[in-house]
């Protein structure tokens, strides 16, 4: 089957690719948004993100909810999904990676709004949820609810 034009700079999409090593070393990539001009909610749900203690070492884990709001671009994905992969053995604490993650998507896809809410599982008997919004949603926008209970044992 024959790409069409527009999806001709993809890298990652339709092919084995590693996992990047870093953060820094992944490339969020995008695609162009088919309805530029109308205003709707794309989620991407990470139930199983892991990144490392910068202390100790230990793994940190995290489920992740993105919400954003594209303009001219889409996040790609696949791109999103290494990404993600590459803090498997980042060390960085809970709030750096969460903000980390927003400031990049930010940066790649340029989108109208974008929350992230990391519901990180508890280390040392604290959970640690750290949230992120680029400022107020766009009017009219439905936000659903993030689906991620307070901490009671989350399963």
């Amino acid at each position: 089957m024959t790409q069409p034009p527009i999806y001709s700079s993809l890298t990652q999409l339709g092919g084995k690719v590693p996992t990047p090593v870093t953060p820094d070393e992944a490339v969020i990539e995008t695609v162009p948004n088919p309805h530029p001009g109308t205003l709707y909610v794309v989620r991407f749900t990470c139930p199983e993100f892991t990144s490392l203690c910068p202390v100790t070492g230990q793994p940190d884990f995290a489920h992740l909810v993105i919400d954003y709001v594209p303009d001219q671009a889409l996040v790609e994905s696949k791109s999103l999904k290494l990404f993600l992969g590459a803090f498997r053995n980042h060390g960085a604490f809970h709030e750096e990676c969460t903000v980390e993650i927003a400031r990049r998507l930010m940066d790649a896809a340029t989108p109208h709004w974008l929350r992230i809410g990391g519901y990180w599982y508890p280390r040392g008997g604290i959970p640690i949820d750290v949230f992120y919004q680029s400022g107020p949603p766009p009017d009219g926008v439905w936000l659903p609810d993030p689906g991620v209970a307070p901490y009671r044992g989350r399963g």
